[in-house]
């Protein structure tokens, strides 16, 4: 495992607190024992381990660290929705590493807080990265950050249920056009309905600032939509046959001038390489600050399965 430093995210047992090794043992601690916020604010991530949670007791939990639970509207990332805006972590093939990335970085508004939660444990590997974000972009060659100073274009091809990568329904969780073009037109996106569904350009900072420490992080996901960051043969040879703006997502440059190659290699191999690595076990729960903290997926065997949620 990789380290970024000294940080690493606070991890919370029942010894550690004074409370039963239960599910109401955490509710109890977590029912106005602590200023949650300004925890997690301060540690930027907090692993709670060894409550016994389980998935069917997982809600009034979920309740607490999430006040404000949100739909994942305008994800890119193929999702099963298993209950009250729940979802399974990213479903991509096992052997593939996913990298660091911000949830909905790419989007106008993204969430406060994530919340994961370990059902199943991998057999082998699986562990969900985190990773400072100021640190990532401490990381960066100062030309690297000089380029990205004027932000990025995102483009997204949706299709109408048969194509690759997600539908536009499956997208904005809705069959109903007027309603994504109301979400469309609210955040700043320009959009074109095509023969074969939608598209979708907008243009978002590569930075921002945290809205209560007013510290800078890298935040945009340049290298997962960029060609050179293909990490599977399936997706890679999508490129020898489709042009870039035929692809399901693409980025270049705020003005649409390629991001180079050699740019986006060095965003997703130094954040993997900084991240701290939360190994799972069943039971286990990281609520991080969507802001402060990136996360990925290390390549696993076995059965695994993660659920994850979100709020404002």
């Amino acid at each position: 495992m990789n380290g970024n430093g000294s940080w690493k995210p606070l991890e919370i047992g029942p010894a550690d607190v004074g409370a039963p090794a239960s599910r109401d043992g955490l509710i109890e601690y977590l029912n106005g024992r602590i200023d949650l916020g300004a925890l997690l604010t301060k540690e930027k991530a907090i692993v709670f381990r060894g409550f016994g949670v389980v998935a069917e007791t997982l809600d009034p939990v979920m309740d607490l660290l999430l006040p404000n639970r949100l739909a994942y509207v305008h994800g890119n990332s193929p999702r099963t929705k298993v209950g009250q805006n729940v979802y399974t972590s990213t479903e991509y093939p096992p052997e593939f590493t996913i990298s660091m990335h911000n949830e909905l970085s790419y989007a106008a508004a993204w969430p406060a807080r994530l919340l994961f939660f370990c059902q199943i444990a991998a057999e082998t590997g699986g562990a969900t990265p985190v990773l400072d974000a100021a640190l990532w972009l401490d990381l960066l060659d100062p030309a690297v950050r000089a380029a990205f100073a004027g932000g990025v274009r995102y483009q997204q091809n949706l299709h109408d249920g048969h194509g690759l990568g997600k539908s536009w329904q499956d997208t904005f969780e809705t069959d109903n056009r007027d309603e994504v073009e109301q979400f469309l037109g609210a955040s700043g996106a320009t959009w074109q309905w095509t023969r074969d569904g939608l598209r979708v350009s907008q243009i978002r900072p590569a930075t921002i600032r945290h809205p209560v420490t007013g510290v800078e992080v890298w935040f945009n996901q340049s290298d997962q939509w960029h060609p050179a960051a293909l990490g599977d043969s399936t997706a890679a040879a999508l490129t020898q046959i489709l042009t870039e703006d035929e692809l399901p997502q693409s980025v270049t440059f705020a003005d649409g001038s390629p991001i180079p190659a050699d740019h986006v290699l060095q965003i997703r191999e130094r954040g993997l390489d900084a991240a701290v690595d939360v190994n799972w076990r069943p039971g286990d729960l990281l609520l991080i600050d969507n802001v402060l903290v990136a996360h990925g997926r290390r390549p696993y065997t076995g059965k695994r399965r993660v659920l994850v949620a979100m709020s404002d």
